[in-house]
């Protein structure tokens, strides 16, 4: 699979930093967050978190994960344990360019949660919702 021309910005080592930092991750969630880095899409930024949820997924879960609906419970649902979760918020972290405090991950507790909170970190207009 070739990486569409809106990634040629970025340099080769960059590239395979990001790769090395997603290494495990399905080629479709490198690819997004590649494009992602380039164009800043929040279309783009539930399928880079699913798919980095997805490598911390034990792989008999993981169909679960790939049919999320909102109601999808980390903790319960997708047995991951807070040491999890931290490795996790640091990847998404690196790769989407945002940073998430311990009392926001405290608070995220289904995919749904997962979804609105990205949604609002990745687009600035949407950073606050009473304005």
């Amino acid at each position: 699979m070739s990486l569409s021309p809106v990634n040629t910005t970025l340099n080769s080592l960059e590239k395979n930093q990001l790769r090395e930092s997603l290494r495990r991750c399905s080629e479709a969630t490198i690819l997004a967050t590649l494009e992602f880095q380039q164009t800043r899409s929040p279309e783009l930024t539930l399928q880079v978190v699913v798919g980095i949820l997805e490598r911390y997924v034990d792989p008999e879960l993981r169909p679960c994960l790939l049919e999320a609906g909102a109601e999808l419970r980390l903790v319960e649902d997708l047995a991951l344990d807070s040491l999890t979760m931290v490795e996790i918020v640091m990847l998404v972290e690196e790769v989407l360019g945002i940073t998430v405090s311990n009392e926001e991950v405290r608070s995220l507790r289904t995919v749904g949660d997962i979804r609105a909170f990205i949604d609002g970190k990745a687009a600035p207009k949407a950073l606050d919702p009473a304005g």
